[in-house]
């Protein structure tokens, strides 16, 4: 944790949430449209990342769901995916309305997702607080991560910009870092601090002196805001993606409004929501949470969230091992895989593809699927 060296205003000392009042604004966004492909071959076009049960018996995209559930009704969550998605995802959670499915003619970045969840969110609540997630996270305490929720709702309510940030176990550096400013007070427990910066992901050599400086974070990707304060610094930063909502917003429950969506969408240039808006903003603050975060988007990061055997393997579906050590296999082809005096080894094999890889340069098959697409391997995308 960050040095008494910052400064408290007490804005927030020993504020606790009211649990049952508090939330009656709040909402959520799950931004659940990705295509998984740093996770191919288990991951395909019909068959998402979100959609597979990488880490627990649910799936990622089913998981991410039930952590909010005790925080909003199925009512006030929403999903932002693909239109060739929206059948797969509500099948695995039939509960959920399918009005509450906000559909993107094409990925434009998390700009203008968030952009287009708070242009439907406002319309429904002008006083609304929306909490952003995504569909690809492992969270490990559950309590904890809906005690965060509910301190950084807190925060936003009084026109915050906030992210959670989550305390590194690791000097990764395949993770963003956030730099703490100063201490704004304290929610429930948790240290409330204005963002000093956003850093991009690190080499080794910083990202070590991140950690041990203390007053970092990684950049989880989830944050909590005001639905009308995202959109005012929308229009602020991002002007186009702003006209585009606002001509969205003229069309708003017309017969219009999906020709002009489908229409306008195409023409916006993919940007990020840290780029477009967290950067640049003022009052933005961070709550950083110890939840045993992990973001699922590589074979690296699956094996990371299991707990490994005694020979540090995680073994996943019929596979036997003799004499290996630090490896994993993902048995989805319907047949044995056995490793035999093999080391830091990742191999994944499914009914048309096998993908074998050295622990570290999972990354890669990005360079798999890319030669994939170029040539004659469409059928396996």
């Amino acid at each position: 944790m960050v040095d008494g060296g910052h400064q408290n205003d007490g804005q927030y000392e020993d504020q606790n949430d009211d649990r049952n009042g508090g939330h009656q604004h709040c909402y959520a966004v799950v931004m659940a449209g990705g295509g998984g492909t740093r996770l191919w071959p288990l991951s395909r076009k019909q068959h998402p990342k979100q959609t597979l049960s990488l880490v627990e018996e649910r799936s990622l995209f089913q998981t991410s769901l039930d952590r909010l559930l005790p925080l909003l009704p199925l009512e006030r969550i929403f999903v932002v995916t693909a239109g060739d998605q929206v059948d797969g995802l509500h099948a695995q959670y039939t509960q959920l309305p399918r009005a509450n499915f906000i559909v993107e003619p094409l990925g434009r970045g998390t700009a203008a997702c968030i952009g287009l969840a708070a242009l439907h969110i406002s319309r429904l609540d002008p006083e609304a607080v929306m909490i952003v997630v995504t569909a690809d996270h492992h969270i490990q305490d559950h309590d904890a991560f809906t005690r965060a929720l509910e301190a950084a709702s807190a925060v936003a309510q009084d026109g915050y910009l906030v992210t959670l940030g989550v305390t590194p176990t690791f000097p990764s550096t395949g993770y963003g870092y956030i730099r703490f400013g100063d201490n704004v007070g304290n929610v429930a427990g948790f240290h409330v601090f204005e963002v000093d910066t956003f850093v991009e992901k690190p080499d080794v050599e910083a990202a070590e002196r991140f950690v041990a400086a203390g007053n970092y974070a990684w950049n989880s990707g989830m944050f909590v805001w005001r639905a009308d304060r995202i959109l005012a610094e929308i229009a602020l930063w991002m002007p186009e993606l702003h006209e585009i909502l606002d001509d969205l917003g003229r069309a708003w429950g017309t017969e219009a409004y999906l020709g002009r969506l489908s229409a306008l969408w195409p023409t916006l240039r993919k940007e990020t929501i840290d780029y477009g808006i967290m950067e640049r903003a003022q009052r933005v603050a961070v709550v950083p949470v110890d939840i045993g975060w992990s973001d699922i988007g590589t074979w690296d990061t699956v094996m990371a969230a299991h707990t490994p055997d005694g020979d540090g393997n995680v073994l996943l579906g019929d596979v036997l091992q003799i004499e290996t050590e630090n490896s994993m296999a993902v048995a989805q082809g319907g047949r044995l895989i056995a490793l035999v005096g093999v080391d830091d080894l990742i191999v994944v094999d499914t009914p048309d593809a096998v993908f074998i890889t050295r622990r570290g340069l999972s990354q890669q098959v990005r360079d798999v699927v890319k030669r994939l697409e170029e040539g004659r391997g469409a059928r396996y995308l």
